[in-house]
C-alpha cells in the first residue's frame, strides 16, 4: 500500500508458480481485442459481484479478485501473486469485461510525473529478494 504496509489479506506462501504464464492465459498475449496493454499503475477493484463468484474462478482469477478487495494496481497484483505482469494484464481484462473487476485507468499526466517515477523506485526497492534482503539504495 502506499504508506509501506502490505495489503490486507492472505499473502501467497511458497514458491513462485511453476506454470508456464501461456499456459494461464490460453496462448493470449495481448489483454484486450484492441491489443492495447494496460499500464501497470492501472488500478482495479473487485466487484461485488466478482467477490460473489470466487468459487466458480479459476485458481489465478480467484486469487487477483481475491487480492483485490482493496484497490491494487496490475503491478501490485503481480508481485503479491508472483504472476507474470501480462498474466495479469489479461486475466484483468477478461475479469473486467465478465464484470468481476472494476477498473481505473490512471490520468496520462499523471503518468509523466518524476514523482510518480520516484515512489515507483523506492516503492521497488523495498522489495527483498528471495533471501528477504532489501535492494541497495542510491
Amino acid at each position: 500500500m502506499a504508506d509501506g504496509t502490505p495489503p490486507p489479506g492472505p499473502d501467497p506462501v511458497g514458491p513462485a508458480p511453476a506454470v508456464r504464464p501461456f499456459l494461464v492465459t490460453a496462448g493470449r498475449v495481448a489483454p484486450s481485442a484492441s491489443g492495447r496493454t494496460m499500464p501497470v499503475e492501472t488500478q482495479v477493484v473487485a466487484t461485488a459481484e466478482g467477490l460473489d463468484s470466487l468459487d466458480l474462478l479459476s485458481f489465478e482469477q480467484h486469487d487477483i479478485v481475491a487480492a483485490c478487495r482493496q484497490p491494487q494496481s496490475i503491478a501490485e497484483i503481480a508481485a503479491r501473486l508472483r504472476l507474470h505482469l501480462n498474466v495479469v494484464r489479461v486475466l484483468a481484462e477478461d475479469l473486467r469485461a465478465e464484470g468481476r473487476l472494476t477498473v481505473h485507468v490512471p490520468n496520462a499526466d499523471a503518468v509523466h510525473d518524476s514523482s510518480v517515477l520516484r515512489r515507483v523506485i523506492d516503492g521497488l526497492r523495498a522489495i527483498p529478494d528471495s533471501r528477504g534482503v532489501l535492494r541497495d539504495t542510491d
